[in-house]
């Protein structure tokens, strides 16, 4: 295929040898299987803020740090420079969490490295060498979803202990390798700590998780693991090997228990939408 202006300045860097095919292409960046020596990898090409409409970008932004004060100011007052900066910073963010997860332990693709505005991360595939499908393109068995459940439900666990949210976990945020799902996308992170949605965030993320997994399993959708573990989380006790049941008791007195169950529908249909929009913005393309 012809080489896409982006990738071309990896190619002559040596870093890239040869881009293959087109992968996936959404309203933050476009995604190519690419070929580096003799491994398959894939580079992800950030669009333009221009190019974006990601929704509610600032809340995501709280918490974030920058590099430096100046930096800090000009993003503030929404000068030229600083949203050339913001820019920046939210290219790097994903690149950053990927490390930081990868050396947790966390379920992410293996990144190679961060060139000209392009990530370069491992591809990942199916059991027969093929790119590997969405968690919401695969059909399961209930036993599958429970186990998938359990999984995705740790590396929320182990991403919240290293100080982070994703922040827009659903079914179409995880692919399905041959020894379970990964979790992917992270441009929108989080800061557990800094951000004053965290909480909200996070119960969001797990209840996408469970309403789609749900649909095989439905016992999991009577299950409470995101209000579990933010109360650990803010009591300090949170850990990475921290086990969890499932069961919450909520205060009567603060919580609608109906409406958090009812945000558990609102999370699907809000996936729903999200796809919608990748899918368009793919057909732009």
């Amino acid at each position: 295929m012809k080489t896409p202006a982006a990738l071309q300045a990896l190619i002559d860097d040596g870093v890239i040898d040869e881009v293959l095919r087109p992968l996936k292409s959404g309203k933050e960046a476009a995604v190519y299987v690419v070929r580096s020596g003799s491994e398959v990898r894939c580079a992800k090409v950030y669009k333009d803020m221009a190019q974006r409409s990601f929704q509610q970008r600032v809340q995501y932004q709280e918490g974030r740090k920058v590099r430096g004060s100046r930096e800090a100011r000009a993003i503030g007052k929404a000068t030229k420079y600083g949203r050339k900066q913001q820019e920046t910073a939210w290219k790097n963010t994903e690149v950053d969490a990927l490390y930081q997860l990868r050396e947790a332990g966390v379920r992410v693709p293996e990144p190679h490295g961060y060139f000209h505005g392009v990530l370069v991360m491992e591809l990942v595939t199916d059991a027969n060498g093929f790119s590997a499908p969405r968690l919401g393109e695969v059909e399961l068995t209930a036993e599958q979803a429970r186990e998938f459940h359990a999984v995705l439900v740790r590396q929320v666990v182990r991403m919240l202990c290293c100080g982070l949210i994703h922040g827009d976990l659903s079914q179409y945020n995880v692919l399905v390798g041959p020894d379970g799902p990964i979790v992917i996308d992270f441009p929108q992170v989080v800061s557990a700590a800094g951000n004053n949605a965290a909480r909200r965030m996070l119960l969001r993320d797990v209840n996408n998780l469970t309403a789609s997994l749900g649909r095989w399993a439905p016992e999991l959708l009577e299950t409470w693991y995101g209000e579990e573990m933010w109360a650990l989380f803010e009591a300090g006790s949170l850990q990475p090997d921290s086990v969890l049941t499932g069961e919450f008791e909520h205060d009567e007195r603060l919580a609608d228990i109906d409406s958090v169950r009812d945000a558990i529908n609102e999370a699907r249909d809000e996936a729903l939408i999200r796809q919608q929009g990748r899918e368009e913005a793919a057909l732009a393309d």
